[in-house]
Parts: C-alpha cells; sequence; structure tokens
C-alpha cells in the first residue's frame, strides 16, 4: 500500500482516494481500515478523500469520524455515497454527516456500488450545498451526468470508472479523474494535457492506455485484473482478492500479457 501510495504521489496525482470502492473498504475490518489510513498517510503528503462504504447516517458518520481523526487537515473530504433518489432525503444524509463530523463532503454516485440510481437533477441540487467539496458521477453515460450537474452547480464534478470515458468527461467539464487504473500517470497526463480548444494533446497522451483501461474495465473482474496488473507492475505484493468479488479468469492471462507488454 505504502508503495503504490508513492508512485502515485511520483506519477503527479494531486490527491489521493483511500478506502474506495476498489480499495476494497466494504471488505476490510474496523482495524484494516485504520491501519490502510495510516499507512497511506504516512507514505505521502498528498490531500486525501477518504470513502465511507455505508449507506445508512449513523454508519457513515462513524467512518466519517474515523477520517477526520486520523487524517485532520490532510483531509480534502469524505466521499459519501448518494443513498436516495429522493432530494430532501439525499440532502438530509448528506446535511447530517457534514454537521456531525465537520467535514467536506464528496458525493459518490455509483449505482453499481450502492444499488440507489439518482437524478442527475437532484445529484446538481445537492452539490449546491456549501459543504459539498466535489462530485463523483459514475452513473453511466458518465459524459452525460457531468455536463448535467456541472450546468446546475459550481463544485468540481469528477468522472470515474477507470478512466473509461476520460477524454469525454473533460470535454463535458470534468475537473479531472478520480479513480483507479493501474497506470495513474497516464490519467494524470491527460488531464495536464487537457485544453477545450485542442483536445488532440490529452487525446495522444491517453490513446496507447485506452485497450487496458477497456480490458480492466470488465464487469465482474475488473477488480481482479486492476490489482493482477498492478503486482505485474510491483506495486503491490498480492493480486487475490477478497470474497465475493471473482477471481481473475485463467483464459485471460495470455491477453493480460499482451496488453501490458504493448504499453511497455
Amino acid at each position: 500500500m505504502a508503495a503504490l501510495a508513492e508512485h502515485m504521489a511520483g506519477a503527479g496525482a494531486r490527491g489521493l482516494t483511500v478506502l474506495g470502492v476498489f480499495g476494497e473498504a466494504a471488505r476490510l475490518s474496523w482495524d484494516d481500515r485504520r491501519l490502510v489510513l495510516h499507512t497511506v498517510l504516512d507514505a505521502t503528503e498528498l490531500p486525501l478523500v477518504v470513502g465511507c462504504t455505508s449507506l445508512g447516517t449513523a454508519p457513515v458518520i462513524d467512518e466519517a469520524r474515523m477520517a477526520t481523526e486520523l487524517a485532520g487537515d490532510r483531509l480534502a473530504g469524505v466521499m459519501v455515497q448518494a443513498n436516495s433518489p429522493d432530494r430532501a432525503t439525499l440532502q438530509a444524509h448528506l446535511s447530517t454527516v457534514h454537521e456531525a463530523t465537520g467535514a467536506p463532503v464528496v458525493v459518490q454516485d455509483y449505482p453499481v456500488a450502492s444499488g440507489v440510481s439518482v437524478p442527475t437533477a437532484v445529484l446538481g441540487e445537492v452539490a449546491t450545498l456549501p459543504f459539498i467539496a466535489a462530485v463523483k458521477a459514475e452513473s453511466p453515460p458518465t459524459p452525460v451526468a457531468v455536463a448535467e450537474v456541472t450546468s446546475r452547480c459550481d463544485a468540481p464534478v469528477f468522472g470515474g470508472l477507470g478512466g473509461l470515458n476520460l477524454l469525454d468527461e473533460l470535454a463535458c467539464g470534468a475537473a479531472g479523474a478520480m479513480t483507479g487504473f493501474s497506470y495513474p500517470e497516464a490519467l494524470v497526463a491527460c488531464v495536464e494535457a487537457w485544453s477545450p480548444s485542442d483536445p488532440s494533446k490529452s487525446r495522444a497522451a491517453l490513446l496507447d492506455y485506452l485497450p487496458l483501461i477497456t480490458f480492466e474495465q470488465q464487469a465482474g473482474i475488473a477488480l481482479a485484473i486492476r490489482k493482477e496488473c498492478l503486482r505485474r507492475r510491483g506495486l503491490i505484493s498480492e493480486s487475490a482478492v477478497r470474497p465475493p468479488a471473482r477471481t481473475l479468469p485463467e483464459s485471460l492471462m495470455p491477453l493480460l500479457a499482451r496488453h501490458l507488454d504493448a504499453i511497455k
């Protein structure tokens, strides 16, 4: 974990998300979560967004309090799942978390993980709350979501999904990328090169990596693929996934090797 955080800092990341969905946070014990957060805090000076995995307000407050306690001034925000399509319910949830902890909130709309689909109009409305630090829009089609939410609020809006639609998200007003990919330096280069008047440089920075991004984002096994990519890069020592996540099928190993060889 320390090596991975150090690599991302060296790659030019402006901040890190810790205990997110792909960090398997929902499958970690409370002590393990604390250990992960301590490890990342010791490994890098970057600001952190710390994920909260629960949908209920009370357990999210517990998670957010741990983040504020450990991260202190390094905390850029706690990432809270949008837990209701109803504006009043969602607003009350986010407001209560903030009032109980004082933490800025990053709203994450990721129905694959939460099981909740939130209209972009509702997401844009709650994003106008003064304590909202950012919005992470991961409900496909993400470029449409980014465009609609940015038109309704001033908070920065980020895409996700491994960078699969990053170029189009940037064109629709995204502030950058807040997502995992086994080559984070490619995401950094793409975002730093972005210019609405000349998107060709940003496209060129990402183009060679797009086949691997697509390969990594296969439904059901994306986590297993990414962890194996990171292991082969020497950034983590083990690529096992925690149950009930699916393991990487042996039949895909040769394809994975080809994708990685193409980048080297």
